[in-house]
C-alpha cells in the first residue's frame, strides 16, 4: 500500500499580509457589501428557480456580528430597493450590455444592480460616488476584470440617468 504524502503547506509571511490591500469598511461600505451580498443571494436563487424572500435574506445577513457596525438605514433602503425594482433596473442596465444579462457573473449583475439603483432612485448619492462604490464592490468580491466592464456598463447609464448632473460637473 502506497501513502500518499501530505501536501507541505508553507505558513503565510509576513510579505503575503502585505499584499492583501487594507480596505476603508466604513458603515455605509459595510451596508453596500451587505446589499451585495443580499442581492447576489436573491439573484442565484432566481436563477436556479426559486422565489427569494427578502426578509429571510436581510435577517441571515443580520446574524453576521459585524452587520451592526453598518449603516442599517442604507442597507435597507438598497437592499429593499433593488429587490422591489429588481425588472425596472434591469430594463435600464440591459440595453447597455454586450450581452444577455443572464450570462453577467452573479457578483457583477448584484453591482450593477446597485449601482443602477442608486444613479436611478437616489439622487443624494453623487453618480461618480454611486459609479465608484459599485465598481469598488466588483473589485472585492468579483473577478479579475469584472470591475472594469461595471464601470463601462454605469457610465454610460450615468450619461442617461443624470445628463444634468455630469453637465454641471
Amino acid at each position: 500500500m502506497t501513502v500518499m504524502p501530505k501536501p507541505s503547506v508553507t505558513p503565510p509571511t509576513k510579505d503575503a499580509k502585505a499584499v492583501v490591500p487594507k480596505r476603508s469598511l466604513t458603515p455605509r461600505r459595510r451596508a453596500r457589501e451587505y446589499a451585495l451580498q443580499g442581492v447576489y443571494q436573491s439573484l442565484v436563487m432566481r436563477r436556479a428557480g426559486s422565489l427569494p424572500n427578502g426578509s429571510s435574506i436581510a435577517k441571515q445577513l443580520s446574524e453576521d456580528p459585524a452587520f451592526r457596525r453598518c449603516q442599517l438605514d442604507l442597507f435597507q433602503g438598497i437592499f429593499d430597493g433593488v429587490l422591489a425594482r429588481t425588472d425596472e433596473l434591469e430594463a435600464l442596465i440591459t440595453p447597455a450590455l454586450d450581452r444577455p444579462i443572464n450570462e453577467l457573473s452573479p457578483v457583477e449583475h448584484a453591482a450593477l444592480l446597485i449601482g443602477t439603483y442608486e444613479l436611478a432612485a437616489d439622487l443624494s448619492v453623487p453618480y461618480k460616488v454611486a459609479i465608484n462604490e459599485a465598481v469598488e464592490l466588483a473589485k472585492t468580491f468579483g473577478g479579475t476584470d469584472g470591475h472594469k466592464y461595471v464601470n463601462g456598463v454605469l457610465d454610460l447609464l450615468a450619461q442617461q440617468l443624470r445628463g444634468p448632473e455630469i453637465q454641471a460637473n
